[in-house]
């Protein structure tokens, strides 16, 4: 049997009583209206109390969804496509309430220090000075609060927390989860699962099709009381409306895994809403029989969430309808009985299908109900994720190639700077051997960093590739020493007047290509700044753009009034040219007297040169800077 490494790693010796503690308290915790909490010497557990109230599930739209407040949550998004991830609005809003009003976030404010609830704040702080472990907890939908709480811990202090979640309904979309794991976060959480437990599955369900069964289930947490309402549903279409979404994403996503492109599956999509929930973090499906497995990729576990409840004959259909509810309460019953050693790694299973362990393999099949479409779509969700690992390895193996065009580009900088020509006038002009030789360069090193812009837009990377600190570094390099020649290139040949300004504040429209305006967002989210902060790539953007608007000879009539709208503009560039300087980022071949700066500043109003911050570094300070060899 493959032990799950997952739990073992994550809470550590004690994960079998950690865990049986936690879903105590979270099965507990719905009888109280406050969180509640438990501490012994190591560890501190704080439990989330659930709603039976189908208001506080759903919010008006189908799946209740809305973008996460990045204020809160700086790190819920892609961060070269700049997309927001997605989560519950009333699951959010209800963690919303448990933060004081008007709060700050910022480096200097603790987790604690965001609580409404003094008492709970007090412990939270009680353990952290302690060294305890925190583990946040919840059982229904107590889970998504203890998993927002969770983050918000992971975003605002240095040490982990651990999130441990029962029958948890889902709570973010793709974007969600792809930005936990890669900022190393989705290990810290855990979800467990029964097998036929319906709400894990329900938000996959628009609210208009499952509503009127759920109205009547949800405010039943007393197992007593499960029986009559249970049986009452034995009848009702929910069960099948609610498989019936699941096989639609699941459907979708297999496909995407796959690489289909039917055409039918596009156009049943374009007609269809799907939600956009999904799985994150570490599941472990319980099957009721003293086995449990778990799986950490998101793509077989949205697969599994599928096969695992199928139906081998119509006879079923009854009693599995009154196990979709009854499932859902009786974590404490089976829990108790858990021991880590009794969790098998499937994720590891897959990714040794064709080992001799087929004992395992044939276990999770019969234990999970798995048909031979379920094992086809759980391999390629395996595979898939091989796959990523593979194009990581193949992007690896051009780093030293990179580097050496990068080198190429520094040797041909030196050489100009050496005949007093900054490279980005050199380039523009392209009057040698030499500038034509670094276009080659700077074309095959576009090519090599645009396709690792496709497969990053495409998830096709691991998603902890953009947090890679190897790469960050390599991908400022890069930004810094190759957008000049692109931005030379691009006013050599005049592209500004059929396609605008290089830079425009527009992000998805403008000319800027992606592998500056991503390489910049790594940086930028590296250091914890706002965007825009790393511009100094687009230096000559920004000194083209102004040139052309003060000075260009047939655009320009009233150079005085020209340089009026855009005063602000210098002004903030001029700002932007010390900082640089200061910083190393700017060397002496921008002040060359001949330079395009130079020439371009020296004809703003005299007035402005006299007293502006820079003149002396235009006029001759400038040249004294370190050499670009240096």
């Amino acid at each position: 049997m493959m032990e799950s490494r997952n739990l073992r790693e994550g809470l550590g010796m004690e994960t079998d009583l950690i865990i049986k503690r936690a879903c105590s308290l979270a099965m507990a915790a719905h009888s109280k209206p406050q969180p509640s909490y438990i501490s012994d010497d190591s560890h501190a557990i704080f439990a989330f109390p659930g709603s039976g109230n189908l208001d506080e599930w759903f919010f008006r739209k189908s799946f209740g969804n809305t973008s996460v407040d990045l204020k809160l949550f700086p790190s819920l998004r892609n961060i070269g496509n700049d997309e927001v991830a997605v989560v519950n609005a009333k699951f959010f809003q209800q963690f919303r309430n448990l933060l004081k009003e008007n709060f700050l976030i910022s480096d200097e404010v603790r987790f604690e220090q965001l609580l409404k609830d003094y008492q709970l704040g007090v412990e939270v702080s009680r353990a952290v000075r302690e060294n305890k472990k925190i583990v946040f907890t919840g059982h229904s939908s107590g889970a998504p609060i203890a998993i927002f709480a969770t983050m918000l811990f992971l975003q605002q202090n240095r040490i982990p927390a651990f999130c441990v979640t029962f029958g948890s309904p889902l709570v973010g979309d793709q974007i969600f989860g792809h930005a936990l794991r890669r900022e190393n976060w989705a290990d810290y959480f855990v979800h467990f699962v029964m097998r036929y437990d319906i709400i894990p599955r329900v938000l996959l369900s628009p609210l208009s099709s499952i509503k009127g069964d759920l109205q009547s289930v949800l405010p039943c947490f007393n197992p007593s009381q499960l029986e009559s309402i249970a049986r009452s549903q034995q009848e009702s279409s929910s069960f099948y409306e609610v498989m019936r979404n699941v096989l639609s994403v699941a459907s979708h996503a297999a496909c995407s895994v796959m690489g289909c492109s039917n055409s039918l599956m596009q156009t049943v999509t374009s007609l269809i809403e799907l939600s956009p929930y999904r799985p994150f973090g570490t599941y472990v499906f319980c099957t009721g029989k003293g086995r449990m497995f778990n799986l950490k990729n998101p793509d077989a576990i949205l697969q599994l969430l599928f096969y695992s409840l199928q139906l081998s004959s119509q006879e079923e259909v009854t009693e599995v309808a009154y196990r979709n509810f009854k499932d859902h309460l009786e974590y404490g019953i089976e829990i108790p009985k858990f021991r880590k050693e009794d969790v098998i790694d499937l994720d590891h299973l897959l990714l040794q299908l064709h080992s001799n362990d087929m004992g395992s393999i044939e276990t999770a099949i019969k234990e999970l109900g798995l048909s031979t479409r379920a094992m086809l779509c759980l391999t390629a969700a395996s595979e898939s994720e091989k796959q990523k690992q593979r194009n990581q390895d193949r992007i690896d193996k051009n780093w030293n190639d990179i580097e050496d065009l990068l080198k190429k580009l520094q040797e041909y900088r030196v050489k100009g700077e050496m005949r007093e020509v900054g490279y980005y006038d050199a380039f523009k002009m392209q009057t040698k051997e030499e500038d034509f030789d670094a276009n080659v360069k700077r074309l095959e090193l576009a090519g090599r960093w645009d396709e690792i812009i496709e497969m990053l837009k495409r998830y096709e990377l691991p998603d902890t590739f953009e947090r890679r600190r190897d790469w960050i570094e390599l991908g400022t390099r890069f930004r810094r020493l190759m957008e000049p020649l692109d931005i030379a290139n691009y006013y050599r040949h005049d592209k500004d007047e059929d396609t605008g300004p290089y830079m425009r504040p527009d992000e998805g429209r403008q000319p800027r290509p992606k592998r500056y305006r991503y390489s910049q967002k790594w940086l930028e989210n590296d250091k914890g700044k706002p965007a825009g902060y790393f511009s100094e790539s687009c230096f000559w953007a920004e000194v083209e753009d102004l040139r052309i608007h003060t000075s260009d000879k047939k655009k320009v009539q009233d150079p005085l009034a020209a340089f009026e709208k855009v005063k602000d503009r210098v002004l903030k560039l001029e700002e932007n040219v010390l900082l640089w300087v200061n910083n190393g980022l700017l060397r002496r071949d921008v002040f060359f007297e001949k330079s395009t700066f130079v020439k371009w500043w020296e004809t703003l109003p005299l007035w402005h040169q006299n007293g502006s911050k820079i003149a002396a570094l235009v006029k001759g300070d400038g040249r004294k800077l370190p050499s670009v060899a240096d």
